[in-house]
């Protein structure tokens, strides 16, 4: 059962926790698939990151997101055996997020009660967002050549009031899109924790940003 329960956790990686509909899966009740969870995150399997839930004036979402820590072990999960797979693979995307995630909070070190994802019923959200004290830093995974501003991307930026939003993705140079908008290749992730103050470098916009 319990081999069955990290089977349908890979089915959710990347995604709001429903236990309900994990508990129906397996033929359990809620607690149950709530304990699953618990022992996998208990683990450092699972990383169930919690949602931000602030008075905000919408309807959000209050369920954790969840991904599986090792990427290895999520592309064995989804019978994932080598780079073209992972290509063609529909969980590109979800891989690419869990990863990249995983290296920003190891790299910036975040502490527990400081990393939270950001949904809410209407569609828009946020991947990842760090509190340190009065300042919000919001984080973006896109595996894309050229990621670009997006409403859902506009909609976080100004609801959750963030001071910053980075979207990461697997290029080399960064770039930014708006005042407070900037693309960061991941391998750059290390100079934000060298600079506090998130100075990345600032090339020609490449939208003029438009928002899609």
């Amino acid at each position: 059962m319990f081999e069955v329960s990290e089977l349908m956790v890979a089915h959710y990686h990347g995604q709001t926790w429903n236990a309900s509909e994990i508990a129906g899966s397996l033929g359990v009740n809620y607690k149950t698939a709530q304990h699953y969870l618990d022992i996998l995150t208990g683990s450092f399997m699972i990383r169930s990151l919690p949602p931000w839930t602030e008075n905000l004036g919408k309807r959000v979402r209050k369920a954790p997101r969840i991904y599986l820590r090792d990427s290895g072990l999520f592309h064995a999960l989804q019978r994932i055996g080598s780079m073209s797979d992972l290509q063609a693979h529909p969980k590109l995307g979800a891989s690419w997020e869990g990863m990249a995630l995983e290296h920003v909070l190891r790299v910036l070190r975040a502490e527990p009660g400081e990393a939270f994802h950001w949904a809410t019923h209407g569609g828009a959200e946020l991947d990842l967002l760090l509190v340190r004290g009065e300042e919000r830093w919001g984080f973006e995974f896109k595996y894309a050549d050229a990621p670009r501003t997006t409403k859902s991307m506009r909609a976080a930026l100004n609801t959750v009031r963030l001071d910053r939003l980075f979207v990461v993705y697997p290029g080399e140079q960064d770039y930014t899109l708006d005042d407070r908008i900037s693309v960061l290749a991941l391998r750059n992730i290390e100079g934000l924790s060298r600079n506090t103050k998130a100075r990345v470098a600032r090339p020609t916009r490449r939208d003029g940003g438009r928002t899609e």
